[in-house]
């Protein structure tokens, strides 16, 4: 058994290590708060827009003339895969499920003859994949670490780059993969394909199939529109994991605190136990002594 210098030596320890794990979860509660409320904000505006662009892309004529940001390049060669992760961790499973749906789909459309092409948001993601995709990583990975908070202008930053491979005939196609924040204990793996845009789901559109007119004329309209969707959907998945992340370490870190705890009480109970026995065994010896004499 150890003895009671060392148990009270990992007593403290713990007890110091459970103080720096209740801050964190407090703080991340706190972040919690606005980012959930940014992130349940822009919902909205976000799905509506997806929904105007694969109605459009559903009434296209000829594909072949389309802007290559609704229509794609007419290939399915290439694929970029955005993995937006967090630039720090203790947050639990929220960064290596990420890495882990990556790796997945990766291994999904290499099967399928397909190049992919890997673009990092957060260091962790780099991480991850470095281990086992590293030759699909793209140079110059984006990370906002230090920053206090993502803002539109990190997401047209992230646009403009995938805008520029697409432009320069680089991808063909462009899916994004972060985590949807459903609750604090809840976020899901989502892969949403951004380039080209998707078809829609069942009915072209929620207003009973209409179609939109476009002054002064659709090309003007689309060349205006389409990078500023792209870079509303690429923000809703930045708002979207920021929720998620500080949702996953909070609950890390209570589960952490929590189990602190009850290594305290199990430490203190051996100490208490060895304590107990050094007490009994000297009186043993005192008495053993005391008989002697």
């Amino acid at each position: 058994m150890p003895s009671l210098k060392a148990l009270r030596t990992r007593i403290n320890s713990v007890k110091s290590t459970q103080k720096i794990t209740s801050a964190m979860k407090m703080v991340a509660a706190s972040k919690l708060r606005r980012a959930q409320a940014q992130a349940e904000a822009a919902r909205p505006y976000a799905e509506r827009m997806a929904r105007m662009l694969s109605a459009l892309a559903a009434s296209l004529t000829d594909p072949g003339t389309a802007p290559r940001l609704l229509a794609g390049t007419g290939k399915d060669n290439v694929h970029l895969l955005v993995a937006v992760t967090g630039d720090r961790g203790l947050a639990g499973a929220f960064n290596s499920n990420i890495g882990r749906a990556t790796r997945t789909l990766t291994r999904k459309l290499e099967a399928e003859g397909k190049t992919v092409k890997i673009l990092t948001v957060g260091r962790k993601g780099r991480e991850y994949l470095r281990r086992e995709l590293s030759s699909r990583l793209l140079p110059d990975p984006i990370s906002f670490a230090g920053k206090r908070r993502v803002d539109f202008g990190d997401a047209e930053t992230i646009s403009h780059r995938v805008t520029q491979l697409l432009i320069a005939g680089e991808i063909d196609y462009c899916t994004i993969v972060y985590n949807r924040f459903r609750s604090v204990i809840t976020q899901i793996v989502t892969e949403q394909q951004l380039i080209p845009v998707p078809p829609p789901e069942g009915e072209v559109d929620d207003l009973g199939g209409a179609t939109y007119e476009c002054e002064p004329d659709e090309e003007t309209i689309l060349a205006r529109l389409l990078p500023q969707v792209l870079s509303v959907q690429i923000y809703r998945a930045l708002l979207e994991s920021g929720a998620g992340e500080q949702g996953a370490r909070m609950t890390a870190m209570d589960s952490a605190t929590r189990n602190a705890g009850d290594m305290i009480k199990r430490l203190s109970l051996n100490y208490n136990r060895a304590r107990q026995a050094n007490i009994t065994k000297e009186l043993i010896e005192i008495i053993s002594g005391a008989e002697a004499v």
